[in-house]
């Protein structure tokens, strides 16, 4: 089955997302596409960047057939950062009766879909950049108060991606989607992980939509930083399938794991390097290769001989927990919230003997699936060079302390039990993260 014939599937089953147009030219429909879904005058909304890569053909598509428009244009320099806040601000911009129209990449679709959702109203995307897997995901992934999360929100009802539009984008935009997108690798085994131990189980729905089809959209990523229209449409339809795998879910599970529990730290950090905020894509990038590095690490070891009893006897409690939290993050909303987190899937005595006798049993079944799926570092190393992603640390200015401190915080951030907590309980997490520091750098 083609791409686009897996996306119409998707649509088809999903309660929120109508309909998906990509293609070449397609910009030009936008006023076809808008008729068929909503009515009454448009707010388009965009930073200047996006803005400048389609916002006058979508207005001029809409005037032309007669739909009232409004632009609502906020500044792309410094880069808009994904905040609750932002999407407050947009949320109040949108006058009585209009549609909100989100022209833009990543942090705009993200902003204008929980400002949609807040009002309760359906939205459009019109996509310009391949650079990351949200524009059909149910969820905004925002910064309140310091700390970033994905809140659940209703998806674009419609999504137009015009891939000349797509093609055009600064190429370091579409390195950035192909580094959020190589992130499932490392996410699909931590969801084996959680699977193995009887923690999440693989949703047979989601699960072929992500991992199915990531092989060949990751394949030749040489032709990503030149434009190929062939590899930024793959690229493109899969990015828009995670998206709708991660409704079908109901969270991000399928899309994210360690990899981005460490890129969520990043930006949670507001990270800046060469006077710029670290695009969310980029961190993935890096994450993924520390997540990888410590699979190539764990990968290495022999699981049936650990001792679950005495290292369920060692552990720290709860309690310990929560003086490293705040060690680590300082008294606050960020220490409050990742307290919650990791409460929420924390597991001691008896029941993390069990846990770990359950992976000494399944280790034998499971580490050789994992190698299957999963990719080496140097090979995943070699693709984010080749499209112009990131691939170490220092490239976004991550020194290796820094990297090192991300990996052993990361995993208090979210419930969502990863390759990091299995580390964790095995009393591994310290040597796995020292494993997977890489060359490295100065910040």
């Amino acid at each position: 089955m083609t791409g686009p014939d897996l996306i119409a599937q998707a649509v088809a089953r999903s309660a929120n997302v109508a309909e998906v147009v990509i293609g070449r030219g397609v910009l030009a429909g936008a006023a076809a596409l808008y008729a068929r879904h909503f009515h009454g005058p448009a707010c388009l909304m965009a930073d200047t960047r996006g803005w400048a890569a389609a916002g006058p053909q979508v207005e001029a598509a809409l005037n032309a057939a007669g739909i009232a428009t409004r632009a609502h244009v906020i500044p792309a320099t410094p880069r808009p950062k994904p905040t609750v806040d932002l999407a407050n601000s947009l949320r109040d911009a949108l006058r009585p009766g209009e549609t909100p129209v989100a022209v833009g990449s990543g942090v705009m679709n993200d902003v204008v879909k929980h400002a949609a959702f807040g009002l309760g109203l359906p939205y459009m995307c019109v996509a310009t950049a391949a650079s990351m897997d949200g524009y059909t995901s149910a969820g905004a992934p925002l910064s309140e108060r310091g700390f970033k999360k994905t809140i659940p929100c209703r998806p674009a009802r419609v999504l137009l991606a015009d891939l000349d539009v797509i093609a055009a984008a600064p190429p370091e935009m579409t390195g950035w989607g192909y580094g959020d997108l190589a992130g499932k690798v490392p996410a699909g085994g931590d969801w084996m992980i959680a699977d193995a131990l009887g923690i999440e189980a693989i949703d047979d729905v989601a699960w072929p939509m992500v991992q199915g089809g990531l092989e060949g959209w990751l394949s030749h990523p040489e032709r990503i930083p030149a434009g190929d229209p062939a590899a930024i449409e793959g690229l493109f339809l899969g990015l828009t399938l995670v998206g709708l795998a991660m409704e079908a879910h109901g969270s991000s599970r399928p899309a994210s794991g360690a990899d981005h529990q460490i890129a969520h730290l990043w930006e949670m950090n507001d990270l800046h390097h060469g006077g710029q905020r670290v695009s969310h894509g980029a961190c993935v990038a890096v994450g993924t290769m520390a997540a990888l590095r410590m699979y190539d690490w764990l990968l290495t070891q022999d699981l049936t001989r650990i001792d679950p009893d005495r290292l369920a006897a060692s552990a720290p409690d709860l309690a310990a927990k929560a003086r490293e939290i705040e060690a680590g993050f300082g008294p606050g909303e960020v220490s409050e919230r990742a307290f919650i987190e990791t409460g929420a899937k924390h597991t001691e005595g008896a029941a993390l003997a069990a846990r770990l006798r359950r992976l000494r049993e399944v280790w034998p079944d499971l580490a050789p699936r994992l190698r299957a799926r999963l990719w080496p570092a140097p090979r995943m190393a070699e693709h984010l060079r080749a499209a112009g992603a990131p691939v170490e640390a220092a490239e976004i200015g991550v020194s290796r302390d820094y990297l090192h401190r991300s990996i052993l915080k990361a995993r208090f951030l979210r419930s969502r039990y990863t390759v990091l907590d299995l580390l964790d309980d095995c009393g591994l997490l310290e040597q796995a993260a020292a494993a997977s520091l890489g060359p490295g750098g100065q910040a």
